[in-house]
């Protein structure tokens, strides 16, 4: 059985080079840490993460219909546990993934509902963190104590992780790139780190023809890498997701994707591209 402590993080970017990254003990945050994390069976990672649940002119999910059922079909999924706490009317979300999911075959049980939140993420087949505010997420997570079993049954017994907006974020090192207003306080911004980078859903290119004179997401993506330490950031657009499965991770969806790295220009990645460098 993996034990679990309270230690400073120590896995932090400090440069990336595709070959030979690098890193340096930091003090970066507190947070829940698997003792010799390198025992973890990393490749077995199965995670569809989407930038966001609806696109205009379509319904819930309905832009990314086809990867969630595929990703699903190829796991062996039937059931599928849904994680609402990102939104406070998790009844209704409930019954708005339900529906979805429902539709295409599959059943669809909430975590809320449950007796015992660790015990149904012990049990789950798959699980989908839904979107809505990332600091309320991750705050019922720490609440929950649902860190150390999510990170558990994604890295170490290759459960399928389903995330959209806030739910991908809490997937990565931190919600530290979220576009969210802090409307709790969680014990830390250190998230569950099923990936060595940060995501930025619904990434926004700046507008050349705006007269808007307030920091664009690429200028606030770069002033978060002006702090030591921090990992690169994939910006997702609208209708943009990334799929990692093993030690693999390609861009999907409708849109390209921009990856940041500290110091350096970002870079456009088109769909299809396979970026499994960002899992080094």
């Amino acid at each position: 059985m993996l034990e679990t402590v309270s230690t400073i993080h120590t896995h932090i970017y400090t440069g990336f080079n595709p070959e030979k990254p690098s890193y340096v003990i930091r003090k970066f945050a507190w947070w829940p840490t698997v003792v010799n994390p390198r025992k973890l069976k990393m490749s077995r990672r199965n995670l569809l993460l989407l930038s966001n649940s609806t696109i205009h002119g379509s319904g819930y999910l309905e832009w990314a219909a086809h990867e969630i059922k595929d990703f699903l079909t190829s796991k062996n999924v039937k059931t599928v546990l849904f994680v609402p706490y990102a939104l406070r009317d998790m009844d209704n979300y409930t019954e708005t993934a339900r529906k979805k999911f429902t539709s295409w075959g599959y059943e669809l049980s909430s975590i809320h509902q449950a007796s015992d939140p660790v015990v149904a993420v012990e049990g789950a087949e798959a699980i989908f963190i839904g979107g809505g505010n990332s600091f309320q997420l991750l705050k019922a997570l720490y609440d929950n104590k649902l860190i150390q079993p999510i990170r558990k049954r994604v890295l170490q017994d290759g459960m399928p992780y389903i995330g959209s907006s806030a739910g991908s974020n809490v997937a990565t090192v931190s919600i530290n790139t979220t576009n969210d207003m802090p409307i709790v306080y969680p014990p830390s911004f250190s998230a569950l780190n099923l990936l060595p980078f940060n995501i930025n859903p619904h990434y926004i290119d700046a507008d050349p023809n705006s007269k808007h004179m307030g920091e664009t997401r690429e200028e606030r993506i770069r002033q978060y890498h002006e702090i030591p330490g921090t990992p690169p950031v994939l910006g997702l657009r609208e209708g943009g997701l990334v799929k990692v499965e093993d030690n693999s991770a390609k861009i999907l969806g409708k849109h390209p994707a921009r990856i940041f790295f500290p110091g350096q220009q970002p870079v456009e990645h088109p769909l299809g591209t396979d970026v499994s460098f960002l899992l080094k």
